[in-house]
Protein backbone atom coordinates (compact mmCIF):
# COMPACT_ATOMS: atom_id res chain seq x y z
CA UNK A 1 0.00 0.00 0.00
CA UNK A 2 1.36 3.20 -0.58
CA UNK A 3 2.15 5.71 2.31
CA UNK A 4 -0.83 7.93 3.49
CA UNK A 5 0.38 11.70 4.41
CA UNK A 6 0.04 10.59 8.49
CA UNK A 7 2.51 7.62 7.66
CA UNK A 8 5.15 9.94 5.85
CA UNK A 9 4.71 12.50 8.62
CA UNK A 10 6.90 11.81 11.86
CA UNK A 11 4.60 13.70 14.22
CA UNK A 12 1.55 11.78 13.20
CA UNK A 13 2.49 8.83 15.70
CA UNK A 14 2.45 10.17 18.30
CA UNK A 15 -1.36 11.00 17.55
CA UNK A 16 -3.04 7.97 18.34
CA UNK A 17 -2.46 7.00 21.76
CA UNK A 18 -0.11 3.67 21.10
CA UNK A 19 -1.99 2.21 24.26
CA UNK A 20 -4.92 2.40 22.05
CA UNK A 21 -3.25 0.43 18.86
CA UNK A 22 -3.24 -3.01 17.74
CA UNK A 23 0.16 -5.22 17.58
CA UNK A 24 -0.21 -5.17 13.59
CA UNK A 25 -0.39 -1.50 13.90
CA UNK A 26 2.62 -0.71 15.72
CA UNK A 27 4.66 -3.70 13.74
CA UNK A 28 3.58 -2.14 10.49
CA UNK A 29 4.14 1.30 11.70
CA UNK A 30 7.96 0.13 12.30
CA UNK A 31 7.69 -0.97 8.96
CA UNK A 32 6.76 2.15 7.17
CA UNK A 33 9.41 4.04 9.42
CA UNK A 34 12.38 1.88 8.58
CA UNK A 35 11.25 2.74 4.47
CA UNK A 36 10.83 6.06 5.23
CA UNK A 37 14.57 6.38 7.65
CA UNK A 38 16.26 5.60 4.61
CA UNK A 39 15.42 8.50 2.27
CA UNK A 40 14.61 11.28 5.28
CA UNK A 41 16.38 14.03 5.86
CA UNK A 42 18.75 14.07 8.71
CA UNK A 43 16.53 15.99 11.02
CA UNK A 44 13.40 13.90 10.33
CA UNK A 45 15.42 10.86 10.60
CA UNK A 46 16.43 11.78 14.17
CA UNK A 47 12.60 12.03 14.87
CA UNK A 48 11.97 8.95 13.49
CA UNK A 49 14.31 7.33 15.70
CA UNK A 50 12.18 8.92 18.42
CA UNK A 51 8.74 7.21 17.15
CA UNK A 52 11.08 3.66 16.83
CA UNK A 53 11.55 4.04 20.75
CA UNK A 54 8.14 5.37 21.57
CA UNK A 55 6.68 1.68 19.70
CA UNK A 56 9.35 0.17 21.18
CA UNK A 57 8.60 0.89 24.59
CA UNK A 58 4.92 0.36 24.65
CA UNK A 59 5.81 -3.53 22.54
CA UNK A 60 7.86 -3.77 26.02
CA UNK A 61 5.22 -2.90 28.00
CA UNK A 62 2.80 -5.23 26.46
CA UNK A 63 5.59 -8.27 26.99
CA UNK A 64 4.61 -10.27 23.74
CA UNK A 65 8.38 -11.81 23.07
CA UNK A 66 8.64 -11.56 18.80
CA UNK A 67 6.97 -8.29 18.86
CA UNK A 68 9.95 -7.25 21.39
CA UNK A 69 12.17 -8.02 19.20
CA UNK A 70 11.33 -7.15 15.74
CA UNK A 71 10.90 -3.57 17.41
CA UNK A 72 14.63 -3.75 18.82
CA UNK A 73 15.27 -4.86 15.31
CA UNK A 74 13.78 -1.85 13.87
CA UNK A 75 15.23 0.96 16.49
CA UNK A 76 18.50 -0.65 15.98
CA UNK A 77 18.33 -0.05 12.12
CA UNK A 78 17.02 3.36 12.22
CA UNK A 79 20.40 4.34 13.95
CA UNK A 80 22.50 2.30 11.81
CA UNK A 81 21.07 4.67 8.89
CA UNK A 82 21.35 7.62 10.58
CA UNK A 83 24.74 9.54 10.49
CA UNK A 84 26.59 9.22 13.85
CA UNK A 85 23.95 7.29 15.44
CA UNK A 86 25.30 3.88 14.85
CA UNK A 87 26.92 3.55 18.00
CA UNK A 88 23.90 3.74 19.40
CA UNK A 89 22.57 0.74 18.17
CA UNK A 90 25.08 -1.55 19.57
CA UNK A 91 23.05 -1.62 23.48
CA UNK A 92 19.86 -2.70 21.70
CA UNK A 93 21.38 -5.17 19.78
CA UNK A 94 22.93 -6.45 22.51
CA UNK A 95 19.39 -6.32 24.09
CA UNK A 96 17.99 -8.45 20.93
CA UNK A 97 20.32 -11.05 20.99
CA UNK A 98 19.89 -11.51 24.59
CA UNK A 99 16.16 -11.27 24.38
CA UNK A 100 15.97 -13.65 21.37
CA UNK A 101 18.22 -16.44 22.99
CA UNK A 102 16.01 -16.20 26.27
CA UNK A 103 12.75 -16.91 24.36
CA UNK A 104 14.07 -19.27 21.57
CA UNK A 105 13.64 -16.28 18.56
CA UNK A 106 16.20 -18.64 16.06
CA UNK A 107 15.53 -15.88 12.81
CA UNK A 108 15.64 -12.69 15.07
CA UNK A 109 18.76 -13.89 16.98
CA UNK A 110 20.35 -14.49 13.29
CA UNK A 111 18.49 -11.16 11.99
CA UNK A 112 20.54 -9.53 15.47
CA UNK A 113 23.69 -11.02 14.50
CA UNK A 114 23.62 -10.00 10.76
CA UNK A 115 22.82 -6.24 12.32
CA UNK A 116 25.87 -6.52 14.60
CA UNK A 117 28.00 -7.38 11.57
CA UNK A 118 26.35 -4.34 9.33
CA UNK A 119 27.78 -1.74 13.09
CA UNK A 120 31.17 -3.93 12.51
CA UNK A 121 31.06 -2.82 8.77
CA UNK A 122 30.22 0.86 9.67
CA UNK A 123 33.00 0.69 12.04
CA UNK A 124 35.59 -0.69 9.52
CA UNK A 125 36.31 -4.15 11.28
CA UNK A 126 35.16 -6.04 8.31
CA UNK A 127 36.71 -9.16 9.03
CA UNK A 128 34.83 -9.70 12.62
CA UNK A 129 31.25 -8.59 10.82
CA UNK A 130 32.47 -11.73 8.32
CA UNK A 131 32.05 -13.74 11.49
CA UNK A 132 28.81 -12.36 12.70
CA UNK A 133 27.49 -12.82 9.18
CA UNK A 134 28.76 -16.41 9.66
CA UNK A 135 26.79 -16.82 12.95
CA UNK A 136 23.98 -15.44 11.11
CA UNK A 137 23.55 -17.99 8.14
CA UNK A 138 24.79 -20.82 10.51
CA UNK A 139 21.21 -20.38 12.75
CA UNK A 140 19.30 -20.41 9.61
CA UNK A 141 21.05 -23.62 8.51
CA UNK A 142 19.50 -25.07 11.53
CA UNK A 143 15.99 -23.13 11.76
CA UNK A 144 14.69 -24.61 8.36
CA UNK A 145 11.35 -25.38 9.87
CA UNK A 146 9.50 -22.50 10.71
CA UNK A 147 7.46 -22.25 13.84
CA UNK A 148 4.03 -23.51 13.09
CA UNK A 149 2.95 -21.13 16.11
CA UNK A 150 4.00 -17.51 14.40
CA UNK A 151 2.52 -18.78 11.10
CA UNK A 152 4.20 -19.77 7.77
CA UNK A 153 3.92 -16.23 6.05
CA UNK A 154 5.11 -14.62 9.26
CA UNK A 155 8.15 -16.47 9.76
CA UNK A 156 8.57 -16.42 5.92
CA UNK A 157 8.84 -12.46 5.91
CA UNK A 158 11.26 -12.68 8.93
CA UNK A 159 13.37 -15.28 7.23
CA UNK A 160 13.29 -12.87 3.99
CA UNK A 161 13.86 -10.11 6.60
CA UNK A 162 16.60 -11.95 8.35
CA UNK A 163 18.56 -12.94 5.07
CA UNK A 164 18.54 -9.36 3.39
CA UNK A 165 20.11 -8.00 6.48
CA UNK A 166 23.01 -10.47 6.11
CA UNK A 167 22.91 -9.45 2.50
CA UNK A 168 23.64 -5.60 2.94
CA UNK A 169 26.55 -6.81 4.58
CA UNK A 170 28.12 -8.76 1.94
CA UNK A 171 27.23 -6.72 -0.81
CA UNK A 172 29.01 -4.07 1.18
CA UNK A 173 32.30 -6.30 1.95
CA UNK A 174 32.02 -7.11 -2.12
CA UNK A 175 31.50 -10.81 -1.50
CA UNK A 176 29.18 -10.73 -3.86
CA UNK A 177 29.05 -14.71 -4.70
CA UNK A 178 28.37 -15.39 -1.59
CA UNK A 179 25.76 -12.27 -1.39
CA UNK A 180 23.87 -13.87 -4.48
CA UNK A 181 23.46 -17.03 -2.91
CA UNK A 182 21.73 -15.27 0.33
CA UNK A 183 19.35 -13.13 -1.59
CA UNK A 184 18.26 -15.59 -3.58
CA UNK A 185 17.38 -17.34 -0.34
CA UNK A 186 15.52 -14.20 0.31
CA UNK A 187 13.78 -14.30 -2.82
CA UNK A 188 12.61 -17.76 -2.55
CA UNK A 189 10.98 -17.33 1.11
CA UNK A 190 8.83 -15.30 0.01
CA UNK A 191 8.23 -16.09 -3.24
CA UNK A 192 4.36 -17.18 -2.40
CA UNK A 193 3.45 -14.20 -0.56
CA UNK A 194 5.23 -11.32 -1.18
CA UNK A 195 4.12 -7.52 -1.04
CA UNK A 196 4.44 -5.23 -3.77
CA UNK A 197 7.07 -3.42 -0.86
CA UNK A 198 8.49 -6.81 -0.81
CA UNK A 199 9.44 -7.50 -4.59
CA UNK A 200 10.29 -3.69 -4.90
CA UNK A 201 12.83 -4.21 -2.21
CA UNK A 202 13.99 -7.31 -3.68
CA UNK A 203 14.76 -6.27 -7.17
CA UNK A 204 16.37 -2.75 -5.77
CA UNK A 205 18.75 -4.90 -3.32
CA UNK A 206 19.68 -7.18 -6.51
CA UNK A 207 20.33 -3.78 -8.85
CA UNK A 208 22.35 -2.42 -6.09
CA UNK A 209 24.53 -5.81 -6.14
CA UNK A 210 24.83 -6.28 -9.67
CA UNK A 211 25.81 -2.78 -10.39
CA UNK A 212 28.65 -3.18 -7.77
CA UNK A 213 29.41 -6.87 -8.98
CA UNK A 214 29.98 -5.21 -12.41
CA UNK A 215 31.99 -2.53 -11.45
CA UNK A 216 34.34 -5.04 -9.52
CA UNK A 217 34.62 -6.99 -12.70
CA UNK A 218 35.75 -4.17 -14.81
CA UNK A 219 38.57 -3.57 -11.80
CA UNK A 220 39.96 -6.63 -13.19
CA UNK A 221 39.60 -6.28 -17.21
CA UNK A 222 36.44 -8.49 -17.13
CA UNK A 223 34.39 -6.47 -19.70
CA UNK A 224 31.88 -8.76 -21.25
CA UNK A 225 30.94 -10.18 -17.87
CA UNK A 226 30.78 -6.69 -16.50
CA UNK A 227 28.47 -6.16 -19.17
CA UNK A 228 26.57 -8.33 -18.43
CA UNK A 229 25.45 -7.65 -14.90
CA UNK A 230 24.77 -4.78 -16.27
CA UNK A 231 22.35 -5.66 -18.79
CA UNK A 232 20.75 -8.00 -15.91
CA UNK A 233 20.25 -4.46 -13.62
CA UNK A 234 18.85 -2.93 -15.92
CA UNK A 235 16.31 -4.98 -16.94
CA UNK A 236 15.48 -5.72 -13.22
CA UNK A 237 14.86 -1.77 -13.11
CA UNK A 238 12.35 -2.14 -15.61
CA UNK A 239 10.95 -4.75 -13.61
CA UNK A 240 10.07 -2.37 -10.59
CA UNK A 241 8.51 0.35 -11.92
CA UNK A 242 5.45 -1.40 -11.18
CA UNK A 243 5.31 -2.95 -7.59
CA UNK A 244 6.96 0.09 -6.72
CA UNK A 245 3.65 1.98 -7.07
CA UNK A 246 2.48 0.14 -3.94
CA UNK A 247 5.36 -0.09 -1.89
CA UNK A 248 5.87 1.73 0.81
CA UNK A 249 8.91 3.95 -0.04
CA UNK A 250 8.41 7.94 0.09
CA UNK A 251 7.71 8.68 -3.51
CA UNK A 252 6.14 11.15 -6.18
CA UNK A 253 2.69 10.15 -7.68
CA UNK A 254 2.58 9.71 -11.63
CA UNK A 255 6.08 9.40 -11.49
CA UNK A 256 8.39 6.43 -12.72
CA UNK A 257 10.94 4.94 -10.36
CA UNK A 258 13.64 5.19 -12.81
CA UNK A 259 13.27 9.14 -11.95
CA UNK A 260 13.05 8.45 -8.38
CA UNK A 261 15.38 5.76 -7.48
CA UNK A 262 18.67 6.48 -7.76
CA UNK A 263 19.84 2.40 -8.69
CA UNK A 264 17.81 2.10 -11.45
CA UNK A 265 18.42 5.27 -12.89
CA UNK A 266 22.01 4.41 -12.49
CA UNK A 267 21.14 0.54 -14.16
CA UNK A 268 19.69 2.53 -17.04
CA UNK A 269 23.12 4.81 -17.61
CA UNK A 270 25.52 1.85 -16.76
CA UNK A 271 24.25 -0.74 -19.32
CA UNK A 272 23.90 2.07 -22.52
CA UNK A 273 25.32 5.40 -20.67
CA UNK A 274 24.28 8.52 -23.31
CA UNK A 275 23.88 12.54 -22.79
CA UNK A 276 20.22 12.14 -22.40
CA UNK A 277 20.19 10.60 -19.17
CA UNK A 278 22.70 13.51 -17.29
CA UNK A 279 19.79 15.79 -16.07
CA UNK A 280 18.21 12.56 -14.41
CA UNK A 281 21.35 11.29 -12.62
CA UNK A 282 22.37 14.95 -11.94
CA UNK A 283 19.10 15.43 -10.10
CA UNK A 284 18.85 12.02 -7.94
CA UNK A 285 22.43 12.56 -7.32
CA UNK A 286 21.86 16.02 -5.69
CA UNK A 287 19.16 14.62 -4.33
CA UNK A 288 18.59 12.55 -0.69
CA UNK A 289 18.92 8.86 -2.09
CA UNK A 290 18.89 5.59 -0.43
CA UNK A 291 21.71 4.63 1.93
CA UNK A 292 24.97 3.41 -0.34
CA UNK A 293 22.96 4.66 -3.96
CA UNK A 294 24.45 7.86 -3.81
CA UNK A 295 28.70 6.41 -5.36
CA UNK A 296 26.68 4.55 -7.68
CA UNK A 297 25.15 7.59 -9.13
CA UNK A 298 28.20 9.17 -8.72
CA UNK A 299 30.06 6.85 -11.47
CA UNK A 300 27.15 6.59 -13.72
CA UNK A 301 26.70 10.54 -14.11
CA UNK A 302 30.63 10.93 -14.96
CA UNK A 303 30.42 7.84 -17.44
CA UNK A 304 27.60 9.65 -19.64
CA UNK A 305 28.85 13.47 -19.10
CA UNK A 306 32.21 11.74 -19.96
CA UNK A 307 30.41 9.95 -23.39
CA UNK A 308 28.80 13.42 -23.96
CA UNK A 309 32.66 15.04 -24.20
CA UNK A 310 32.27 17.00 -20.65
CA UNK A 311 35.21 14.93 -18.72
CA UNK A 312 36.03 17.94 -16.63
CA UNK A 313 32.82 18.00 -15.57
CA UNK A 314 32.23 13.80 -14.47
CA UNK A 315 36.23 14.21 -12.78
CA UNK A 316 34.23 17.28 -10.81
CA UNK A 317 31.26 14.89 -9.80
CA UNK A 318 33.69 11.85 -8.76
CA UNK A 319 35.71 14.20 -7.10
CA UNK A 320 32.76 14.90 -5.24
CA UNK A 321 31.77 11.50 -4.32
CA UNK A 322 35.35 10.92 -3.34
CA UNK A 323 35.54 13.89 -1.13
CA UNK A 324 31.69 12.14 0.54
CA UNK A 325 33.40 8.96 1.43
CA UNK A 326 35.81 10.20 3.65
CA UNK A 327 34.94 9.54 6.83
CA UNK A 328 32.12 6.71 5.45
CA UNK A 329 33.29 3.01 5.94
CA UNK A 330 30.65 1.58 5.24
CA UNK A 331 31.06 0.65 1.58
CA UNK A 332 34.92 -0.32 0.84
CA UNK A 333 34.32 -2.07 -2.07
CA UNK A 334 32.49 1.55 -3.99
CA UNK A 335 35.39 3.94 -2.56
CA UNK A 336 37.92 1.60 -4.76
CA UNK A 337 35.29 1.61 -7.65
CA UNK A 338 35.29 5.32 -7.05
CA UNK A 339 39.47 5.66 -6.74
CA UNK A 340 39.40 3.28 -10.41
CA UNK A 341 36.92 5.43 -12.30
CA UNK A 342 39.12 9.02 -11.14
CA UNK A 343 42.35 7.07 -12.73
CA UNK A 344 40.46 5.75 -15.68
CA UNK A 345 39.22 9.33 -16.75
CA UNK A 346 42.09 11.41 -15.20
CA UNK A 347 44.15 11.14 -18.27
CA UNK A 348 46.18 14.48 -17.86
CA UNK A 349 49.58 15.13 -19.66
CA UNK A 350 51.29 13.72 -16.23
CA UNK A 351 49.52 10.59 -15.85
CA UNK A 352 49.72 10.19 -19.46
CA UNK A 353 53.82 9.56 -19.08
CA UNK A 354 55.30 6.39 -19.32
CA UNK A 355 55.70 6.19 -15.58
CA UNK A 356 51.59 6.80 -15.29
CA UNK A 357 51.50 3.53 -17.57
CA UNK A 358 53.84 0.96 -15.23
CA UNK A 359 51.26 2.63 -12.19
CA UNK A 360 48.06 1.50 -14.16
CA UNK A 361 49.87 -1.83 -14.98
CA UNK A 362 51.02 -2.17 -11.30
CA UNK A 363 47.62 -0.89 -9.67
CA UNK A 364 45.67 -3.56 -12.41
CA UNK A 365 48.09 -6.13 -10.88
CA UNK A 366 46.60 -5.73 -7.81
CA UNK A 367 43.69 -6.04 -8.50
CA UNK A 368 43.62 -8.59 -10.23
CA UNK A 369 45.30 -10.18 -6.70
CA UNK A 370 42.64 -8.89 -4.56
CA UNK A 371 40.12 -10.17 -6.55
CA UNK A 372 41.66 -13.78 -6.13
CA UNK A 373 41.64 -13.08 -2.53
CA UNK A 374 37.58 -13.22 -2.40
CA UNK A 375 38.13 -16.90 -2.90
CA UNK A 376 39.87 -16.79 0.21
CA UNK A 377 36.90 -14.39 1.47
CA UNK A 378 34.57 -16.50 0.72
CA UNK A 379 36.19 -19.67 1.89
CA UNK A 380 36.69 -18.12 5.11
CA UNK A 381 33.27 -17.58 5.76
CA UNK A 382 32.05 -20.68 4.74
CA UNK A 383 34.36 -22.49 7.25
CA UNK A 384 33.42 -20.30 9.97
CA UNK A 385 29.55 -20.95 8.97
CA UNK A 386 30.64 -24.36 9.14
CA UNK A 387 32.25 -23.95 12.50
CA UNK A 388 29.46 -21.98 14.21
CA UNK A 389 26.91 -24.26 12.80
CA UNK A 390 29.13 -27.54 14.53
CA UNK A 391 30.07 -25.17 17.75
CA UNK A 392 26.04 -24.44 18.14
CA UNK A 393 25.20 -28.28 17.35
CA UNK A 394 27.85 -29.39 19.94
CA UNK A 395 26.51 -26.89 22.59
CA UNK A 396 22.95 -28.35 21.69
CA UNK A 397 24.44 -32.15 23.03
CA UNK A 398 26.08 -30.86 25.59
CA UNK A 399 22.95 -28.92 27.02
CA UNK A 400 21.02 -32.22 26.57
CA UNK A 401 23.43 -33.96 28.33
CA UNK A 402 23.29 -32.15 31.33
CA UNK A 403 19.30 -31.35 31.16
CA UNK A 404 16.50 -33.03 32.74
CA UNK A 405 14.37 -33.63 29.37
CA UNK A 406 11.29 -33.36 31.12
CA UNK A 407 11.59 -30.17 33.21
CA UNK A 408 14.26 -28.69 31.32
CA UNK A 409 16.18 -28.13 35.04
CA UNK A 410 20.08 -29.56 35.48
CA UNK A 411 20.22 -33.44 35.54
CA UNK A 412 22.01 -35.29 38.35
CA UNK A 413 25.60 -35.06 36.16
CA UNK A 414 25.17 -31.43 35.92
CA UNK A 415 24.31 -30.80 39.36
CA UNK A 416 27.53 -33.54 40.16
CA UNK A 417 29.65 -31.03 38.12
CA UNK A 418 28.30 -27.89 39.84
CA UNK A 419 28.65 -29.34 43.45
CA UNK A 420 31.81 -29.93 42.52
CA UNK A 421 32.55 -26.36 41.59
CA UNK A 422 30.73 -24.28 44.25
CA UNK A 423 33.00 -26.33 46.75
CA UNK A 424 36.18 -25.68 45.92
CA UNK A 425 34.92 -21.90 45.37
CA UNK A 426 35.57 -19.28 48.64
CA UNK A 427 33.04 -16.87 47.05
CA UNK A 428 30.65 -19.55 47.18
CA UNK A 429 30.33 -20.28 51.22
CA UNK A 430 28.79 -20.93 53.34
CA UNK A 431 26.94 -23.09 50.52
CA UNK A 432 23.79 -24.22 51.59
CA UNK A 433 22.50 -27.78 50.16
CA UNK A 434 18.65 -29.00 50.05
CA UNK A 435 17.11 -32.30 49.29
CA UNK A 436 13.40 -31.61 48.25
CA UNK A 437 10.63 -34.32 47.95
CA UNK A 438 7.08 -34.37 47.18
CA UNK A 439 4.70 -35.25 49.35
CA UNK A 440 2.03 -37.16 47.94
CA UNK A 441 2.74 -37.51 44.40
CA UNK A 442 2.63 -41.81 44.57
CA UNK A 443 -0.91 -41.05 44.69
CA UNK A 444 -1.05 -38.89 41.68
CA UNK A 445 1.04 -41.27 39.55
CA UNK A 446 -1.89 -44.18 40.88
CA UNK A 447 -4.81 -42.03 41.03
CA UNK A 448 -4.40 -40.07 38.05
CA UNK A 449 -1.87 -41.03 35.46
CA UNK A 450 1.69 -40.31 35.18
CA UNK A 451 1.16 -38.27 32.18
CA UNK A 452 -0.61 -36.11 34.57
CA UNK A 453 2.59 -36.82 37.61
CA UNK A 454 4.78 -35.77 34.68
CA UNK A 455 2.88 -32.34 34.25
CA UNK A 456 2.92 -31.99 38.43
CA UNK A 457 6.62 -32.43 38.20
CA UNK A 458 7.02 -29.83 35.37
CA UNK A 459 4.68 -27.43 37.52
CA UNK A 460 6.61 -27.84 40.95
CA UNK A 461 10.05 -27.66 39.25
CA UNK A 462 9.13 -23.85 37.38
CA UNK A 463 7.45 -23.13 40.38
CA UNK A 464 11.14 -23.51 42.73
CA UNK A 465 12.79 -22.27 40.35
CA UNK A 466 10.95 -18.87 39.84
CA UNK A 467 10.69 -19.15 44.21
CA UNK A 468 14.75 -18.67 44.27
CA UNK A 469 17.54 -16.29 43.38
CA UNK A 470 18.88 -16.68 39.65
CA UNK A 471 22.16 -17.73 40.58
CA UNK A 472 20.92 -20.29 42.97
CA UNK A 473 21.16 -24.14 41.41
CA UNK A 474 17.71 -26.06 41.08
CA UNK A 475 19.02 -29.32 39.94
CA UNK A 476 16.39 -32.87 39.13
CA UNK A 477 17.84 -35.10 41.15
CA UNK A 478 15.84 -38.52 40.26
CA UNK A 479 11.83 -39.69 40.36
CA UNK A 480 10.31 -36.65 42.50
CA UNK A 481 13.38 -35.60 44.07
CA UNK A 482 15.15 -32.48 43.80
CA UNK A 483 18.13 -30.78 44.84
CA UNK A 484 19.16 -26.72 45.49
CA UNK A 485 22.36 -25.58 45.62
CA UNK A 486 22.08 -21.96 47.39
CA UNK A 487 26.22 -20.31 46.92
CA UNK A 488 26.95 -17.77 49.84
CA UNK A 489 24.05 -18.30 51.84
CA UNK A 490 23.79 -18.43 55.64
CA UNK A 491 21.64 -21.69 56.60
CA UNK A 492 19.06 -18.96 58.30
CA UNK A 493 18.85 -16.41 54.65
CA UNK A 494 18.48 -20.21 53.12
CA UNK A 495 15.75 -21.57 55.11
CA UNK A 496 13.86 -18.49 54.26
CA UNK A 497 13.89 -18.71 50.84
CA UNK A 498 13.23 -22.73 50.96
CA UNK A 499 10.24 -21.76 53.00
CA UNK A 500 8.92 -19.28 50.35
CA UNK A 501 9.16 -22.65 47.62
CA UNK A 502 7.35 -24.19 50.20
CA UNK A 503 4.27 -22.19 50.25
CA UNK A 504 4.80 -21.16 46.86
CA UNK A 505 3.80 -24.89 45.62
CA UNK A 506 1.40 -25.41 48.78
CA UNK A 507 -0.61 -22.61 47.24
CA UNK A 508 -0.78 -23.69 43.78
CA UNK A 509 -4.42 -24.62 42.16
CA UNK A 510 -4.99 -27.77 42.68
CA UNK A 511 -5.60 -28.91 39.37
CA UNK A 512 -1.70 -28.01 38.63
CA UNK A 513 -0.07 -30.16 42.06
CA UNK A 514 -3.35 -31.99 42.73
CA UNK A 515 -2.43 -31.43 46.14
CA UNK A 516 1.17 -32.47 46.49
CA UNK A 517 3.70 -30.23 48.87
CA UNK A 518 7.22 -30.16 49.70
CA UNK A 519 9.22 -31.73 52.15
CA UNK A 520 12.95 -30.26 52.02
CA UNK A 521 15.86 -31.29 54.04
CA UNK A 522 18.71 -28.61 54.40
CA UNK A 523 22.08 -28.43 55.22
CA UNK A 524 25.16 -26.92 55.07
CA UNK A 525 28.40 -28.07 53.54
CA UNK A 526 31.33 -28.91 55.74
CA UNK A 527 35.08 -27.70 55.25
CA UNK A 528 36.57 -30.96 52.97
CA UNK A 529 32.99 -32.46 53.20
CA UNK A 530 32.71 -34.56 49.63
CA UNK A 531 29.41 -34.53 47.60
CA UNK A 532 27.71 -37.95 47.88
CA UNK A 533 28.68 -37.07 51.88
CA UNK A 534 26.31 -33.75 52.23
CA UNK A 535 23.70 -35.57 49.84
CA UNK A 536 23.06 -37.83 52.51
CA UNK A 537 22.69 -35.26 55.49
CA UNK A 538 20.72 -33.54 53.02
CA UNK A 539 18.56 -36.68 52.58
CA UNK A 540 18.26 -37.61 56.57
CA UNK A 541 17.26 -34.18 56.87
CA UNK A 542 14.31 -34.56 54.49
CA UNK A 543 13.44 -37.35 56.23
CA UNK A 544 12.86 -35.47 58.93
CA UNK A 545 10.74 -33.22 57.34
CA UNK A 546 8.43 -35.94 55.91
CA UNK A 547 7.88 -37.09 60.04
CA UNK A 548 6.88 -34.07 60.97
CA UNK A 549 4.31 -34.04 58.82
CA UNK A 550 5.79 -32.73 54.98
CA UNK A 551 5.02 -29.43 53.93
CA UNK A 552 8.12 -27.66 55.59
CA UNK A 553 11.99 -27.49 55.91
CA UNK A 554 14.03 -29.50 58.37
CA UNK A 555 17.86 -28.20 58.97
CA UNK A 556 20.73 -30.59 60.06
CA UNK A 557 20.17 -29.23 63.76
CA UNK A 558 16.70 -31.65 64.38
CA UNK A 559 19.38 -34.63 63.96
CA UNK A 560 23.04 -33.54 65.20
CA UNK A 561 23.50 -34.70 68.41
CA UNK A 562 26.06 -31.37 68.33
CA UNK A 563 24.96 -28.45 66.80
CA UNK A 564 27.50 -26.92 66.43
CA UNK A 565 29.00 -29.61 64.34
CA UNK A 566 25.84 -29.26 62.16
CA UNK A 567 25.97 -26.02 61.24
CA UNK A 568 30.03 -25.32 61.10
CA UNK A 569 31.34 -22.05 61.11
CA UNK A 570 27.81 -20.27 62.35
CA UNK A 571 25.93 -19.57 65.02
CA UNK A 572 23.27 -22.43 66.21
CA UNK A 573 19.85 -21.46 66.61
CA UNK A 574 18.30 -21.14 69.82
CA UNK A 575 14.94 -20.86 68.82
CA UNK A 576 12.92 -24.53 68.69
CA UNK A 577 10.27 -23.07 65.74
CA UNK A 578 13.67 -22.53 63.56
CA UNK A 579 14.17 -26.15 62.81
CA UNK A 580 11.26 -26.91 60.80
CA UNK A 581 9.32 -24.14 59.02
CA UNK A 582 5.38 -24.59 58.14
CA UNK A 583 3.77 -22.40 55.20
CA UNK A 584 1.65 -19.85 57.53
Amino acid sequence: MALTDEATDPGAARRPALAEMSDAWLVGRARELIALVQRAEYTQQLQIVGQMDELLDETQRRGEPTMIAQLLRASAIARLITRGLAAEAEPRLDEMLAHTRRHGLALLRADAHALRGRRLVIAAQEDPALTEIARALAILDDSAIPNRQVGIRAWNRMLWSTLNDCWIVLNQLGVYEAAEEVIGRAAAAIRESASPHEITLQLMNRVKMLLGWGLRLERIDEYDESAEKFRTAASMAVAAEGPFTESLFPRKANVPAVDQVGVLAAAQALHSPSADQIDRLRQLHEGTGYPGEREIVAIALARCLDKAGRRGEALDVLRGARESLTDDTSQPSMRLNIARELARLDTSPDYASGASESLIDYARRLEIEMWSLRESQIATLNARREHERLSAEHGAITQQALQDPLTGLPNRRALDEKLRQLASSADAQPLAVALVDLDGFKGVNDKQSHAEGDNVLRVVASTLRDALRGDDLVARYGGDEFIVLLPGTPASAAKMALGRAVKSVANLPHHLSHGVTLSIGLVSLRPQERGEQVLARADAAMYQAKRGGGNQVASANSMAADPAAAWAGESPPTDPAWETEEPG
